[in-house]
C-alpha cells in the first residue's frame, strides 16, 4: 500500500480562533513520540492530562484526541470526553477506560472511530510517516453540551464550536514500526 501523501494541516488552525490556556501531561510531551503504554496495541491507557489558567466563565470541558494524519478524508477520533465539570482540572492516566468508571462524575465518553466509548490509542498503518495526536481540552460556556454518548465526534465538535471559550493543546506523535 502506498501511503505517500501530503501532510494534513493543523485541524485547529482551521477553526475560529479561541484563546489558549495551559495543558500539561506527564505522559505526552509536545512534539515527542507517545510511549507504548498509550498505544492501541500496547497498554492502550489514556494519558494523564492536567490544565489551568482557564478562561473566565468556563462551565465545563470537552477532552478529545484526534489524528489528522490518518489515511482517511476525515482523520481519526481516538477519544471524546464530554461534560467534564468546570471544577475538574485533570484526568488521571487511564481515565479513558471502557465504561467510563474512571471519569469524573457527570462526564461521559462518546464513541470514538474504533467504535468504542473509551480511549483508543494510536495505531497508524505500518510504514506510514509519524502521525500527530492532538490532545485538546476545550473550555466551554455551558455546563452540559446537550449531546449524549451516541453523538458522533464530528457532531460533538460542531455542537461545542459556538460554546468554546478556549482551547489547550498538547500534540504527541507516533509511528508504527515497519
Amino acid at each position: 500500500m502506498n501511503l505517500d501523501r501530503p501532510p494534513a494541516p493543523d485541524p485547529y488552525a482551521q477553526l475560529p480562533k479561541a484563546p489558549s490556556f495551559t495543558v500539561q501531561s506527564r505522559d505526552v510531551r509536545a512534539g515527542a513520540p507517545i510511549s507504548e503504554a498509550h498505544i492501541y496495541s500496547g497498554g492502550n491507557r489514556s494519558p494523564e492530562l492536567s490544565w489551568g489558567d482557564v478562561p473566565a466563565g468556563t462551565k465545563s470541558f470537552v477532552v478529545t484526541c484526534f489524528d489528522p494524519d490518518a489515511p482517511t478524508p476525515s482523520g481519526f477520533w481516538h477519544w471524546i470526553v464530554v461534560d467534564v465539570p468546570a471544577s475538574v482540572t485533570s484526568l488521571a492516566g487511564d481515565a479513558g477506560k471502557d465504561g467510563g468508571s474512571n471519569l469524573p462524575k457527570g462526564a461521559f465518553h462518546c464513541r470514538n472511530d474504533y467504535g468504542a466509548k473509551a480511549y483508543g490509542g494510536p495505531a497508524p498503518p505500518s510504514g506510514d510517516r509519524p502521525h500527530r495526536y492532538y490532545f485538546v481540552v476545550h473550555a466551554l460556556d455551558v455546563e452540559r453540551l446537550g449531546v449524549d454518548d451516541k453523538t458522533s465526534p464530528a457532531a460533538v465538535s460542531f455542537t461545542m464550536l459556538g460554546h468554546t471559550l478556549g482551547r489547550a493543546i498538547v500534540m504527541g506523535t507516533y509511528q508504527a514500526k515497519s
